[in-house]
């Protein structure tokens, strides 16, 4: 039996900046760099954000993180499982997390962007509840995006 843990961790967290480094080098193989959206975590005007990481056996395993976008809707970002803890149960998890600390934060929609050329990403969240959207804020114009919504209940 595999420990699964989720904790909430600062944006220097050297495990959340290992994950997100990770993340960066398999966007940019996959998209161009003005195709790539992240967070700037040194940006000093940088609106409610709340990371996470997660562990299995200790070992860090994803990361994910939500982002205000008004006062009714969040965004989900930064969004990573490492290959190796695929399919274990922790994207799952790590996204059920998020989802109630953004419900703790009365936050009625949770959006997020993707790309198609990440087909499980993609699978993964219409398996969990998000609908297809048109491109909002930054990604309008991106070619790649893809985004998509979820109204949180309860």
């Amino acid at each position: 039996m595999h420990e699964l843990r989720i904790v909430d961790v600062g944006m220097k967290d050297p495990d959340l900046l290992g994950l997100i480094g990770k993340l960066d080098a398999y966007l940019y193989a996959l998209y161009p760099p003005e195709e790539v959206f992240g967070v700037d975590l040194d940006d000093p005007d940088l609106r409610d954000i709340h990371f996470a990481a997660a562990y299995l056996d200790g070992q860090p395993a994803g990361c994910g993180a939500i982002k205000e976008l008004d006062g009714t809707t969040t965004e989900l970002k930064r969004f990573y499982v490492e290959p190796e803890f695929r399919n274990r149960g922790v994207a799952g998890r790590m996204l059920r997390y998020l989802e109630d600390k953004a419900r703790a934060r009365r936050y009625a929609v949770i959006r997020l962007e993707t790309g198609g050329p990440q087909f499980e990403a993609v699978a993964f969240y219409k398996k969990h509840g998000y609908a297809p959207i048109e491109p909002y804020g930054e990604y309008i114009g991106c070619p790649s995006s893809l985004c998509f919504e979820k109204r949180l209940e309860g």
